[in-house]
């Protein structure tokens, strides 16, 4: 039962694959603009779905719900660009209020620290703009209680830093990046891989706890807890 589950979740990941890659290569003038948003909502927004209907957990839904707000501001943010960035302020606090009630044992705090106040003077200095920069306060926020949560740091944490990196190329796009290629190449692929450690990464740690009684076999076999940890998402 546990690999019949499985195998019916893996659908929505490599669904959100699709959109999330292909929107990658898809542009303006080969489709046309109400489709292209909805393309672009859909990458994340599987991987919502994805944490949302499968796996019955609070923590799991937190990361539905963070992730669902980020597709919402990927859309919106082609409409109304403070809308977008409300829409992905307010997943960066559910973000924070999740990492934080799963904190790392004798964290150092250094690096945390670090991400708090450099992303937003790094905002500021891309932009010059006071209102960017307290939005980047909570870029840094979300990060630095990614790295310093007990989710893993080679995909939460990694995660975490690459959509704070997505984010600064984007400021930087308004600043001394205008006109230049590299934001256009790199700031989608970093900012969905991100999201898709995250999820990921996120969605396994939460198993390993066993946050998911669901997911457990019905027998009581000895080999079930491990096998079930290294299933994968």
């Amino acid at each position: 039962m546990a690999g019949l589950a499985l195998s019916e979740r893996r659908p929505w990941l490599l669904a959100s694959l699709v959109f999330g890659i292909s929107y990658w290569f898809a542009g303006p003038n080969t489709v046309p603009g109400v489709y292209l948003i909805a393309w672009k909502g859909a990458g994340v927004g599987l991987l919502a779905a994805y944490a949302w209907a499968h796996h019955p957990s609070r923590g799991a839904h937190l990361i539905a719900l963070m992730l669902a707000l980020g597709a919402i501001g990927d859309m919106v943010l082609e409409i109304d660009f403070v809308g977008g960035a409300l829409a992905f302020l307010a997943g960066h606090l559910v973000a924070i209020g999740l990492y934080t009630s799963h904190r790392r044992p004798n964290a150092d705090v250094a690096v945390p620290l670090a991400l708090v106040a450099a992303i937003p003077v790094a905002a500021y200095l891309l932009t010059g703009a006071a209102s960017v920069s307290l939005y980047a306060l909570g870029l840094g926020g979300m990060t630095a209680a990614a790295w310093r949560s007990d989710f893993p740091r080679s995909r939460v944490g990694l995660g975490a830093i690459m959509f704070a990196a997505s984010d600064l190329l984007i400021f930087a796009r308004m600043g001394p990046l205008a006109g230049s290629a590299i934001p256009d190449l790199l700031v989608w692929p970093l900012y969905y891989f991100g999201q898709l450690l995250i999820c990921v990464g996120g969605i396994r740690t939460l198993r390993q706890h066993g946050e998911f009684s669901a997911d457990q076999p019905a027998t009581g076999s000895a080999t079930a807890p491990s096998a079930e940890r290294s299933s994968g998402p």
